[in-house]
């Protein structure tokens, strides 16, 4: 049957928001309405004749309401199968009236774990008649109309005004697989709670997505999943892409480890430039001095309110994305010269604790890395101990490096990026590309301090940054030859301090 005129319908709902019309709307097209507890008694009020589902299960709802609609008399109606003689049969035998339309809005699952709520309170918002109906007319939607969702009232109302209460098969399928698709994410969401920390397969589920332009190249497609609403206000700019995505990720991650101002700038998700000052104004100058030519078309991102005087030197670079948590009024008219700039205002949210990356068969899952090392970390293993001016860049040195592509070597003084070396198949090889950067833009590396995001295997990098003027350096430690590197330092009244905390980035 392509086309089935709807002539009954069960309604059963948790919101009845928005309700209202549909169920008037039915009334008028002469359908008769099956439904229970709260829902028929909203019918009620609304003066519509609705049949409870008790006159046909013979059952009152038991168990506080656990059981209303887990009855033969309801799920016969929703299964049969209208071509079947046999099925249809036993509709009359057993006086089972077809149904072919379910309305359903589930127990608010994932609402009611957000709130707080206590374990038991959350174990009542499991719903199981309404999920065992989405499941049962979507099997059938050859003959049912499904409808999972307070957020597809809209759409039926318009299937019901354009089609005077009639719907095609294909109507009908599309709204099974939106029935699968939120009773999946609904069971999915319901494993999670019940899994914790425990979990060890990979179920995720994410209702909302947007297209892309394209993906990583104009040949791949892309898609985001997700809702960057909660993440952002867009205030200006065109489209996001794929790689603006990947860029902004990167950015917001970094952004993070720093409570003083700072302000950085990234390409290709790898910091060049970055800075910590009293002020977004100075802050933006002594980034974009790290390397003003990597900056062009990059993403910039602020831990402060941009004010007029940063934007106006903003301004005058060509750049893809600028985050921030505000801009003054002044700010945003600078900002908004150029059209295509994407302006986003970043929300104070949490973001998620694991990582999850596709590959071969099959997907990597690990907890992000969120250890950022204090002064309580450093263990000195020199003979000369890091004066105060040079743990704080130390510091600050580490940060950066955790968030630039293995293998990583940083280069800081007073608080600003100078160079850094970023994923190179050598560490002696990125802090040669970072001592070439660094001198490109005439800066004085003597007194500078260097970062490793993980242990020198050799000497031989500790030796070159001495030759340079680097007077200080972080590492994890743990290769079986740090004692050559030691050695090196004390020898050339250099200080070291070990962290034990490695921080590959691939």
């Amino acid at each position: 049957m392509s086309s089935v005129k709807i002539q009954s319908a069960l309604i059963s709902v948790y919101y009845k928001d928005n309700l209202d019309e549909i169920v008037r709307l039915l009334h008028d097209l002469g359908v008769t309405i099956y439904s229970t507890g709260g829902t028929r008694s909203f019918i009620e009020k609304l003066g519509v004749p609705v049949i409870d589902v008790e006159e046909i299960t013979g059952y009152p709802a038991i168990l506080g309401g656990r059981v209303k609609t887990l009855h033969p008399g309801i799920f016969g109606g929703i299964l049969a199968r209208r071509e079947e003689s046999m099925d249809q049969q036993q509709l009359v035998d057993f006086k089972i009236p077809p149904i072919d339309l379910v309305i359903v809005d589930l127990y608010p699952f994932e609402e009611t774990l957000a709130s707080g709520a206590t374990h038991q309170q959350i174990i009542e918002k499991i719903d199981i008649g309404g999920i065992s109906l989405i499941r049962a007319a979507a099997k059938n939607f050859q003959d049912v109309l499904t409808i999972s969702s307070r957020q597809q009232y809209a759409a039926l109302l318009q299937l019901l005004q354009e089609n005077g209460g009639t719907s095609t098969l294909g109507q009908r399928k599309d709204f099974a697989m939106e029935g699968f698709r939120w009773s999946s994410h609904y069971d999915t969401r319901i494993y999670a709670y019940f899994a914790g920390e425990s979990d060890t397969s990979f179920k995720k589920s994410i209702l909302e997505s947007q297209a892309l332009r394209y993906g990583e190249n104009p040949h791949q497609q892309g898609r985001f999943h997700g809702n960057l609403s909660e993440l952002f206000d867009q205030l200006h700019g065109k489209e996001i892409s794929y790689n603006n995505l990947l860029d902004i990720d990167a950015a917001v991650n970094l952004i993070r480890e720093f409570d003083e101002p700072t302000f950085a700038i990234l390409k290709h998700t790898n910091p060049c430039g970055l800075a910590s000052r009293p002020n977004m104004k100075e802050a933006y100058l002594a980034a974009l001095a790290g390397d003003p030519v990597s900056a062009f078309g990059g993403i910039l991102i602020a831990n402060q309110t941009i004010d007029s005087q940063a934007a106006e030197e903003i301004n005058r670079l060509f750049f893809e994305v600028i985050i921030a948590p505000g801009y003054d009024a002044t700010a945003l008219e600078y900002l908004m010269q150029k059209k295509n700039r994407i302006i986003l205002v970043m929300k104070q949210v949490q973001l998620p604790t694991k990582q999850f990356r596709s590959l071969l068969n099959g997907v990597l899952a690990q907890d992000k890395d969120l250890r950022t090392e204090t002064p309580d970390d450093l263990k000195v293993v020199t003979d000369v101990a890091p004066e105060s001016i040079h743990i704080d860049d130390l510091l600050f040195a580490n940060k950066i490096v955790k968030h630039t592509k293995s293998n990583a070597i940083v280069l800081a003084k007073n608080k600003q990026l100078i160079a850094g070396g970023v994923g190179q198949t050598s560490r002696v090889d990125a802090l040669k590309q970072a001592i070439e950067k660094a001198h490109s833009f005439e800066f004085d590396l003597n007194g500078a301090v260097l970062a490793s995001d993980a242990f020198f295997p050799f000497a031989d990098s500790v030796e070159i940054a001495q030759q340079y003027g680097v007077k200080s350096i972080i590492q994890p430690g743990g290769s079986v030859r740090d004692q050559e590197s030691i050695d090196y330092c004390n020898r050339h009244g250099m200080s070291m301090v070990f962290t034990g905390n490695r921080h590959f980035k691939h």
